[in-house]
């Protein structure tokens, strides 16, 4: 995770801030094309940074919460059960459907403002949740780039996606479940 942090997120930032003053420089000289050219890299950049800033939110240390599912009885944990059956089963469709996902990108659990429901769904590579529709509240992300897993896990996902539970921090979901 120190060197996922440390390298890969901290790529995307400078990427993003460099991209940002070049941004800022074509509309400045009234570039458009390149302003255009280089959204897409905004984008991808913007989103690895706002993908990885909630991933980071998501974590804790065994000794501080990390693991600790929600509390039977929770508004949390009673909608999962609504949605999924139970935790167990959610963790299992959860890590199932994001190990899955061809090549690079995310597993997300969302509160659908519309149907008042929970939703698992993915994105890939650097897209964000909300470029699904504002309807859909994060509320917990897990990262199935190879940047997330190679150096513990090599290519295997699915250890990964087994391990990662440990440290979900629960109670920064519910917290996101409560404000949504």
């Amino acid at each position: 995770m120190e060197y996922h942090y440390g390298k890969h997120h901290a790529t995307y930032v400078n990427n993003l801030n460099g991209l940002y003053e070049k941004a800022s420089a074509a509309l400045a000289s009234g570039d458009h094309q390149a302003f255009v050219d280089i959204s897409q890299g905004i984008k991808f950049n913007g989103g690895g940074h706002l993908n990885h800033e909630f991933f980071w939110d998501n974590l804790a240390p065994v000794d501080n919460g990390g693991g600790v599912t929600p509390a039977e009885g929770s508004k949390l944990h009673d909608a999962i059960c609504k949605n999924f059956g139970s935790v167990d089963d959610f963790i299992t469709h959860f890590s199932t459907n994001t190990a899955g996902v061809q090549g690079s990108g995310w597993g997300w659990l969302a509160y659908n403002k519309n149907s008042k429901e929970l939703e698992f769904r993915t994105t890939a590579n650097q897209d964000r949740l909300v470029d699904q529709g504002a309807h859909l509240v994060p509320l917990l992300t897990i990262d199935i780039w190879e940047h997330a897993y190679y150096i513990d896990y090599q290519n295997v996902r699915p250890n990964f996606m087994k391990e990662i539970w440990k440290i979900v921090n629960w109670k920064k979901v519910e917290e996101r479940y409560q404000t949504a």
